[in-house]
């Protein structure tokens, strides 16, 4: 098996958007307002991933444990501002909370697989330090502005009940038990939904990197196994974090929600 994966050339690249020429002329036919956060985000997409492939080919080569450090608290700075944001909760109140739980749900299953599954003896080693930490953190990011949007938004919009229950002496605990609930099932199902489908309906991007980089397609399946295990961990840690840890800065003394949690 040729181990060379097929480079894609500049105008190669350009090519791939004329992909783009179909979504394009839906949203202009139909006059969906979508045309101009496509633009932003081709464009930031293109220039932020442009920047990450020169400074990791920088990091990769230099393979120093305290930068591979220091690019996964910029991952993990960055996801928990775009978590909040996403979430229209006020990142001044829930940036560290959110913070930590990202953290835990991410470096827990990250040095699990890299240390314990494939037993890598530079655990910090760049190549494989900051794909699985991105792929971790990445794929939880979806679940957990999900799970946080659904439990705030819920408690807001049935807030009559959930005051009735603590009028009726339940703790705070007890009163936001059905808002967790309801929460942690839609953070988690899509992630379980997908576990069920992967291999019959789709190849997953790990899974597929490492089959186009050369290796056997078994090794690949295992690793794509492994790091869905991983996935799934971090995301349910970091949901159930997100929402413990703000719990206290989210209630009066009384229990009562606090308004100014949103933007």
């Amino acid at each position: 098996m040729d181990n060379a994966t097929l480079d894609i050339g500049t105008v190669g690249l350009l090519l791939g958007y004329l992909l783009l020429i179909f979504p394009i002329v839906f949203i202009l036919y139909y006059r969906v307002r979508l045309m101009k956060q496509l633009t932003v985000s081709v464009l930031r997409l293109t220039i932020q991933l442009l920047l990450v492939g020169l400074y990791l080919q920088f990091v990769f080569r230099l393979n120093a444990w305290w930068l591979n450090l220091l690019w996964l608290l910029v991952m993990l700075v960055a996801a928990d501002i775009s978590l909040v944001n996403s979430s229209k909760l006020v990142l001044s109140r829930f940036f560290l909370p959110i913070f930590v739980s990202l953290t835990v749900g991410t470096v827990i299953p990250l040095f699990y697989f890299i240390a314990v599954v494939i037993k890598l003896p530079n655990i910090l080693d760049a190549r494989y330090f900051i794909p699985i930490a991105g792929m971790i953190m990445g794929n939880s990011l979806r679940a957990d502005i999900v799970g946080l949007s659904t439990f705030y938004n819920s408690l807001h919009d049935q807030e009559k009940n959930y005051l009735y229950n603590l009028s009726r002496g339940a703790s705070l605990s007890e009163a936001v038990r059905p808002f967790l609930q309801k929460a942690y099932y839609a953070s988690l199902a899509p992630t379980i939904a997908t576990m069920a489908t992967i291999g019959i309906v789709s190849l997953p991007g790990m899974m597929t990197g490492i089959i186009l980089g050369g290796t056997d397609p078994f090794v690949a399946i295992k690793y794509q196994i492994a790091i869905m295990m991983a996935i799934f961990a971090g995301t349910a840690l970091a949901v159930i974090l997100g929402i413990l840890l703000t719990l206290r800065i989210s209630f009066s003394r009384y229990g009562v929600l606090d308004p100014d949690i949103f933007k």
